[in-house]
């Protein structure tokens, strides 16, 4: 770096730090701000600034400046100089050092001390104090990149909805513990490429991982206090970063590239990644939190204040809810969104807490102008959306109620499968055949498709199957919050002992009913979510919220697998993929009859061969239900599809069930594909006795339809 920078106005676009092969244009959106410091660095060691350069243009509200000479790997950050007055909902603070919004890489983790707040913690005033304190050797620093990568002829799979299955998993826990994985890439984002790793996610089916947060996050005071860290990465700041905690060739934009050889690697095997991303707040927390970036920059822009401008308001748990209504934010997050497409080449999000992203004015309003931009962007419009449809706000649970073109994390389905299977108290089935037809209630009138829910049993949050047979109640004593965080409504099941046991009859009842759900999730119509893991039995030993253990207890123990499980998901995975009819793109009974079909589409029927009519959740019957699934099938354009008729047999009760045979049935010739009390599918000959199936308690049969050809005329 010269000892004395030359300093150019530079331009206020693009915003961030532009390396163009001959110096840095840098701009900072602060609105409010009177003027700028860009703070330069010569290493990360470095606890003060090389240079501190006074941001002498503005245009409009970006500060901006260009520097000839300085190249990709340049560490900077920036002061901001206005009016500290936290009743005005000010913060700014020019003796905190500020992690720019738009930077690409950032190096280090921040130091948790008194001097990153921009409030005197030691005053009494309920941090609307002003500290004078130097936060510079507690900051991290952010770095200038070089985006240039040989990309090849990468392409983005494009898997359509109806074909998707998605794979929830997080970066180091699923390859921390990986035995093939080598030791140096553990835990990395070039452990997720590893030719062991995509070669298991092949095998196992999934055609796109779902990342737990891989944006640069911040964890909290408060888990620092413990001697416990952020875990997920639910708690962002720097939205345009990949995390350094996943690199294993440098912190210093090595980072990035190595995310991209990641994602080039997936793709090259069909396999999409989306991210998990986290606009609805940030890292910062609330007026007692630290000031680290937006906070610093221009408060009352990029977040949603309270009418006491000293505090915020709080749609998210977090302390606080970023402004979506205001321009800066709306083009800072669509600007980062289109960043991870075009420059990062993922294939969709699945938005947190989303709802909290549709309120604008006057509460939830699914018009407003984050989708509108959404829609008629030509890059975003083209990827996969998925919405974490509610917040914790009022009227904040929108499940069903997002836009066309938007998928939603389905919890109904989560808890009617779960009721359906782990409560005997519960004799309705109505909710659970909903869930197996895609949902209707929930999207069809709103004129969206059954892939419009993501069907999943368990999730990050929350119990993983395993504990889900296993446990009554959650076990989060070692969050060091006395067991309160978490869940308390699972809809789980122990099977009459809380935890391990060596009773081998309710082991084995705890496996049947893993396969249950396994079966439930990829028979279902919808789009599928694995948690991963949970093909091998991973346990979390009872722990539903293990956010704050970045450790053994929520990496997957490879050593552990439970493999005729693990087996039994692939089967399963491969056999949906095999007949489209379980993973349809439009609704049952929407497509064209045909002088060929007997029968409807699909059709419920009673343990007495008699159809069910109609699904009401006042109703209680038996939770011993069969489905017929007519093997005349269609595309999206309507083209028909001949494939297998099937029929199967969901005996969620605790006796064994004598299933009539539908009359309708009777001149089908079956044979037996599945039964849950195997570990393993196979066809075996259909035993039916007097048109009638034996079924076992909670279990479930799949029978397929043998079609024998006519013998051709002499």
């Amino acid at each position: 770096m010269p000892m004395t920078p030359d300093v150019l106005p530079g331009n206020p676009f693009p915003s961030g730090a532009t390396w163009d092969g001959e110096g840095i244009n840098f701009s900072l959106y602060a609105d409010n701000a009177t003027h700028v410091e860009l703070c330069l660095f010569n290493s990360i060691k470095d606890t003060t600034e090389a240079h501190r350069i006074k941001m002498q243009q503005r245009t409009h509200c970006m500060w901006h400046s260009y520097i000839p000479n300085l190249k990709p790997g340049q560490l900077y950050a920036y002061r901001v100089h206005g009016p500290y007055e936290p009743h005005n909902g000010h913060r700014f603070n020019p003796n905190k050092l500020l992690l720019d919004p738009y930077a690409k890489a950032i190096t280090g983790l921040p130091k948790w001390s008194n001097e990153i707040f921009g409030y005197d913690r030691k005053h009494p005033d309920n941090g609307n104090s002003f500290s004078i304190q130097n936060s510079a050797p507690f900051m991290p620093r952010c770095v200038v990149v070089d985006d240039a990568f040989n990309w090849e002829d990468d392409q983005h799979p494009k898997v359509k909805y109806h074909n998707t299955i998605i794979y929830e998993l997080h970066v180091k826990g699923f390859t921390q513990l990986h035995p093939s994985i080598p030791d140096n890439i553990k835990g990395t984002y070039s452990g997720l490429a590893h030719p062991e790793t995509i070669k298991y996610l092949k095998s196992l089916g999934v055609t796109a991982i779902e990342l737990m947060p891989v944006q640069y996050f911040l964890s909290e005071g408060e888990l620092h206090d413990k001697e416990l860290t952020n875990y997920w990465g639910y708690n962002t700041i720097g939205f345009f970063a990949p995390d350094v905690r996943y690199a294993s060739k440098g912190t210093t934009g090595e980072q990035v590239t190595e995310f991209k050889e990641m994602v080039k690697a997936l793709h090259k095997e069909g396999i999409e990644v989306l991210l998990d991303v986290v606009y609805n707040h940030t890292g910062e927390g609330n007026h007692l939190g630290p000031t680290i970036c937006f906070k610093g920059i221009d408060n009352t822009s990029y977040y949603r204040l309270e009418k006491d401008k000293t505090l915020y308001t709080d749609y998210t748990g977090t302390g606080n809810t970023m402004n979506a209504n205001s321009f800066c934010v709306l083009r800072f997050i669509m600007d980062s969104l289109r960043y991870w497409v075009q420059e990062m080449h993922v294939d969709g999000f699945r938005f947190d807490l989303a709802t909290s992203l549709a309120r604008d004015s006057n509460g939830v309003n699914m018009l407003n102008a984050f989708f509108h931009i959404l829609y008629q962007d030509p890059v975003l419009s083209q990827v996969k959306l998925i919405a974490e449809p509610w917040d914790i706000g009022k009227d904040g649970y929108q499940v069903g109620e997002f836009p066309q073109h938007w998928s939603e994390w389905n919890d109904k389905f989560r808890d009617d499968v779960r009721i359906f299977w782990n409560d005997a108290e519960s004799k309705k089935n109505a909710g659970f055949i909903y869930r197996l037809s895609g949902s209707p209630d929930l999207y069809k009138q709103q004129n969206r498709y059954p892939t419009s829910s993501i069907n999943f049993i368990t999730a990050h949050d929350g119990f993983t199957l395993h504990d889900l047979v296993s446990f009554n109640t959650k076990h989060n004593e070692e969050n060091k919050n006395d067991n309160k965080d978490g869940m308390d409504e699972n809809h789980s099941f122990n099977f009459g002992v809380e935890g391990f046991t060596k009773d081998a009859s309710i082991t084995e009842l705890r496996k049947r009913q893993k396969r249950n759900l396994l079966t439930t999730l990829f028979l279902s119509q919808g789009t599928p979510m694995l948690l991963a893991g949970d093909e091998i039995g991973r346990t979390q030993h009872g722990n539903n919220n293990a956010y704050c253990q970045d450790n053994e207890r929520s990496w997957i123990n490879w050593n552990e697998a439970d493999v005729e499980l693990q087996n039994f998901c692939k089967e399963l995975i491969q056999f949906r993929k095999q007949h489209p009819v379980f993973s349809k793109h439009d609704w049952f009974g929407v497509t064209p009859a045909t002088d060929s079909a007997e029968l409807p589409d699909a059709k419920w029927f009673l343990p007495n061969g008699t159809t069910k009519q109609h699904h009401t959740r006042k109703e209680n019957v038996s939770k011993c239900i069969g489905l017929f699934l007519n093997g005349i099938n269609y595309t999206a354009d309507k083209k028909q599809v001949k494939g297998n008729s099937f029929f199967i047999i969901f005996n969620a009760e605790n006796e064994d069930a004598n299933f009539q045979l539908p009359v309708e049935l009777h001149r089908k010739n079956w044979i037996k594909i599945l039964d849950t009390c195997d570990e393993s599918m196979q066809e075996t000959e259909a035993h039916i006795k007097n048109e009638t199936v034996e079924v076992a308690n909670r279990s479930i049969i799949v029978l397929k339809q043998v079609v024998t050809k006519e013998p051709a005329d002499a």
